[in-house]
């Protein structure tokens, strides 16, 4: 006598969907992080809007801190960094060849960071900012829609932010969307070309 196939009954069939649930979620998750996507590029909802209004105390007395009407007629990068971010120091040859561009104006926002640490590291790593302000708590730098250390954001001239960057700047970051937007700012703005 020959034995009867497997039947699945209605409540094996019930415990098998979290399972093929699980699986095609899986799938579409590892499709997802290697569909080649730059996850470095985050959409912004401020993209296009007037970059926020909170001004930042001075890190030195010898250096403005920052205030978003100073963007005004001039392209600003803002970069958001730490002296325990190690990302931040990697980043930081590319931030300091950048303080040399004709026109562009290089805007510090220390992030959750003691004073006597962002000096330390500026005074290492040398200053390539035009103004630094500090951000203690971090709560200021939400209005910004910081996820963490470094980001960067590109300011036009009216005031408005162009474009960010979530991680450390590169020489490939600089040769892609993101310097193609400063390179364009620049030029409307009559910069001369570096």
């Amino acid at each position: 006598m020959r034995p009867s196939p497997m039947r699945l009954s209605p409540m094996r069939l019930l415990l098998l969907v979290p399972v093929v649930a699980f699986v095609a979620m899986a799938g579409l998750f590892a499709w997802r992080i290697t569909d080649g996507a730059d996850r470095s590029v985050v959409p912004s909802a401020l993209i296009g809007r007037p970059a926020p209004d909170p001004v930042f105390a001075p890190l030195e007395a010898s250096l403005p801190g920052v205030d978003p009407a100073s963007f005004k007629g001039r392209v600003s990068l803002v970069n958001v960094f730490a002296s325990w971010c190690a990302p931040c120091r990697v980043e930081h040859p590319e931030l300091m060849a950048l303080s040399a561009t004709p026109g562009l104006t290089l805007v510090g926002l220390n992030y959750k960071d003691r004073v006597s640490s962002a000096r330390a590291f500026l005074a290492e790593l040398g200053n390539p900012y035009d103004a630094v302000g500090v951000d203690p708590d971090g709560r200021a730098a939400i209005e910004w829609g910081v996820y963490g250390v470094p980001e960067s954001f590109l300011v036009g001239p009216d005031g408005t932010i162009r474009a960010k960057h979530v991680g450390p700047l590169s020489p490939e970051v600089i040769a892609g969307d993101f310097g193609e937007t400063m390179r364009d700012l620049l030029a409307a703005a009559g910069a001369p070309a570096s």
